[in-house]
């Protein structure tokens, strides 16, 4: 079992930055594949960034490359998202998830825990 507990959400202004965290319990994170999720209000859920356990590689949704970057310490157990850039679509609660698969992914199902996301807020 993993617990997942997102941290750094808060209220910017377009053009600022946040870095959230998402430390997680138990010994097996090292062998989790984490990804970044947000949702917006009325909206579905959607991908945002994912990195594999194996090799630290990445994958981004289009509409953040280039503004947000995943990275991950496995000896604090604790995935980031550095959000660079930001705009006023870019607010939603943001949720991260692991999963056991190798490569970093966009599928959702792929993910078997889940935190109880942050709230990001990008005023204009």
């Amino acid at each position: 079992q993993v617990q997942l507990v997102e941290s750094g959400g808060g209220l910017v202004q377009a053009g600022g930055s946040l870095r959230l965290s998402c430390t997680a319990s138990g010994r097996t994170f090292s062998r989790h594949s984490m990804g970044w999720f947000r949702q917006a209000p009325g909206k579905e859920r959607e991908f945002v960034a994912a990195i594999s356990w194996m090799d630290s590689s990445t994958y981004s949704a289009d509409s953040v490359k280039g503004r947000f970057t995943i990275s991950r310490d496995n000896a604090k157990n604790t995935v980031y998202l550095q959000m660079n850039s930001l705009k006023p679509e870019d607010t939603a609660v943001y949720y991260c998830a692991a999963g056991w698969g190798v490569h970093p992914t966009d599928i959702g199902e792929a993910y078997a825990y889940w935190g109880q996301g942050t709230q990001v807020t990008v005023s204009s």
